[in-house]
């Protein structure tokens, strides 16, 4: 089974950029859709950006599309998430998830935390104003 582990998060100001990772170990990628999650205090999981199996299709949040861009090495077994232009609404837990391929997997789930069932444990970004 498949274990992630996010790195990257940190402390940057308004208008900053970072570039998340997560590394996945015990099984290769390559059979899953990723996702980035974001869960700030108080407030539900959040979908933030999707990648379909192969890379080939991606799906963004309205609130972070065009300042985010999700992007995967399965030859490395990672998955990144590029976040420019940050907000200091964009703080928050950031989790990368994976889920099995299938084909005909709807749209509408994709970005919904009910649809994933292997979590990493998150990292910190917080940005400041």
């Amino acid at each position: 089974q498949v274990q992630l582990v996010e790195s990257g998060g940190g402390s940057v100001q308004a208008g900053g950029s970072l570039r998340l990772s997560c590394a996945a170990s015990g099984d290769g990628l390559g059979r899953y859709n990723m996702a980035w999650f974001r869960q700030a205090p108080g407030m539900e999981r959040e979908g933030v950006a999707f990648i379909i199996r192969g890379g080939g299709s991606t799906d963004y949040a309205g609130s972070v599309k065009g300042r985010f861009t999700i992007s995967r090495d399965d030859a490395s077994n990672s998955v990144y998430l590029q976040m420019n232009s940050l907000k200091p609404e964009d703080t928050a837990v950031y989790y990368c998830a994976a889920r099995d391929f299938i084909y005909g997997f709807p749209s509408t789930l994709r970005l919904l935390p009910s649809s994933y069932n292997r979590w990493g444990r998150g990292t910190q970004v917080t940005v400041s104003s």
